[in-house]
């Protein structure tokens, strides 16, 4: 072994380095520009990155120019979404770029793991980064730790940055200021003092959709209506969709007030949101700005959305009639049936308990069917028998509003549970620090837990129950406040009203002998 040689064989070809640019074969270079926001003063750094770049490298004659990728008013915490960088990279592993020249390892990216990726895969595929301001070349080996400290720094930058962005917006949240993505909100727009200011045009499109929605009308009838009429959608679309509709008909800002913070980011590398289930506090600001629904009809909708629900099914059809009408019999809804369909002569649509032929050939209640006409009909001489002693029934039902809006009870037993779950849960608290410091008897202990643990969980069911009852009762007093103010301008009526049937009409009983029960949203029946 003493004995043996070690042979050189010399390198053959030149190492790819920093010096590279010094060899015979031209480098095809690229230079990436990125700025944050919008704003006049980045966008103009923007523009100077843009051209100082594609100067700089068309002024090298060992250089042939090969492409500006940039990404205008993006972020980069991480390189997700920026279109300019991931086409950059996708022509660099295709063979088509040496170099890339970027100004600092900020504007490459503020995630120190999106960094170091793409540095490494780049470099797999013979593509150099010069960083500007660093004076760093990727290709250099000794690079990858001070290029680790560098991003690490940026994202550490990035993080204070989102924190301070943040705060800033929860104080203007506490201070009552807000604001709306404008340019995807229909029906207002950003008025001078920064308030919304209706639009319209589009608060008339807004309105369509409440009436439609309480007139019987589902998010899919209501977004193939819209489609139909060839209205755009808020984000200039052809096509509306179910959930543009229920985002619509459930945003507190159609009826003048907003709450804040009910989504929050979980991640500011991946700007992730999360809907705000009481992780974090939420602010509510009554009369913030001018209506496009009132309060009343849009606290109106939210019950009947509210109602639906709970009947398990959803609803498929425009008609008014559609899950209000109810058999007698065995409880289940009347739907609107066919007859005859094949021939328009004879063609007829009829109203009959959906649960009739559940059980194949065999009929399973007694009622019998209805027509709409029937219906409308019966609901004018219901409606103006009811009118008679509107006057005393508008007594009753504001003294039952007034009876539904006290909630002083209620809010005493819910201060009184919260309190005693508050207690409840420093004594376990307590138990759990003592048992830690002190030897205890683990058996007598555990059953101690037992019953604290249990105790805390019905305070938080009593909690829920009465929360729910609280608003159950809020929910009732605006529907009578809604049915209140319908009667208040009727009278004696000669035609059927689609709207006043959905304003007063809770539902009407079919019953075996053919009588129907009309059953107003005050609680009065009347059998015609």
């Amino acid at each position: 072994m003493s004995n043996s040689r070690v042979q050189v064989i010399p390198a053959k070809k030149p190492k790819v380095s920093s010096k590279s640019h010094l060899t015979t074969g031209k480098r095809r270079v690229a230079a990436y520009a990125r700025v944050s926001t919008d704003s006049d003063e980045q966008l103009n750094s923007y523009h100077s990155q843009v051209d100082y770049y594609t100067n700089y490298i068309n002024s090298r004659s060992d250089w042939i120019f090969a492409g500006l990728f940039t990404d205008e008013g993006i972020t980069a915490v991480n390189t997700r979404h920026r279109d300019g960088f991931n086409r950059m990279i996708a022509e660099a592993c295709a063979g088509k770029i040496d170099l890339i020249i970027t100004k600092s390892v900020s504007r490459f990216a503020r995630n120190t793991v999106d960094s170091l990726t793409n540095i490494r895969k780049l470099k797999e595929h013979g593509t150099e980064v010069y960083f500007e301001k660093e004076n760093i070349w990727t290709f250099d080996p000794s690079v990858e730790i001070l290029l680790t400290v560098l991003s690490s720094l940026s994202q550490e930058e990035s993080r204070s940055i989102s924190e301070n962005v943040t705060w800033g917006k929860r104080k203007a949240m506490q201070d009552g200021h807000f604001g709306l993505p404008w340019s995807v909100f229909l029906g207002y727009e950003k008025g001078e003092d920064g308030l919304p200011k209706i639009v319209p045009e589009e608060a008339e499109i807004v309105r369509f959709i409440f009436s439609q929605y309480m007139n019987g009308g589902t998010y899919y009838s209501i977004a193939k209506e819209l489609t139909a009429r060839g209205i755009k959608t808020p984000r200039g679309n052809d096509v509306w969709q179910i959930p543009t509709i229920r985002n619509i008909l459930t945003n507190e800002t159609y009826r003048g007030s907003k709450r804040l913070q009910k989504t929050f980011c979980t991640n500011y590398l991946t700007k992730k949101k999360k809907v705000n289930e009481g992780e974090l506090p939420m602010y509510y600001i009554e009369e913030s700005h001018e209506p496009i629904i009132p309060p009343d009809e849009f606290d109106a909708v939210q019950a009947e959305i509210e109602r639906r629900k709970a009947m398990g099914t959803a609803m498929r059809s425009l008609s008014p009639f559609s899950s209000k009408v109810v058999c007698g019999d065995c409880g289940a809804f009347f739907g609107k049936k066919t007859w005859s369909s094949t021939s328009e002569k004879y063609r007829k649509e009829v109203w009959r308990c959906n649960a009739r032929y559940k059980k194949k050939g065999e009929r399973t209640c007694r009622t019998s069917h209805i027509t709409e006409e029937e219906l409308e009909h019966k609901f004018i001489e219901a409606f103006n028998e009811l009118m008679q002693n509107r006057n005393s029934i508008i007594d009753d039902c504001k003294a039952a509003q007034k009876l539904l809006c006290d909630t002083t009870e209620i809010d005493k037993q819910i201060a009184d549970a919260e309190s005693e779950r508050s207690l409840v849960e420093g004594i376990a608290m307590q138990a759990i620090n003592d048992n830690k410091r002190h030897a205890v008897n683990q058996t007598e202990w555990l059953q101690h837990n037992e019953k604290y643990l249990k105790r805390y969980d019905e305070l938080n069911d009593l909690i829920e129950r009465l929360e729910k009852e609280k608003s159950d009762r809020i929910t009732r007093s605006q529907v009578i406040k809604r049915f209140i103010k319908r009667i208040s301008k009727e009278s004696i009526i000669s035609c059927f009203d689609r709207d006043l049937w959905a304003a007063v009409i809770e539902n009407v009983t079919v019953g075996v002998d053919g009588k129907l029960t009309f059953r107003f949203k005050n609680g009065a029946e009347v059998v015609k």
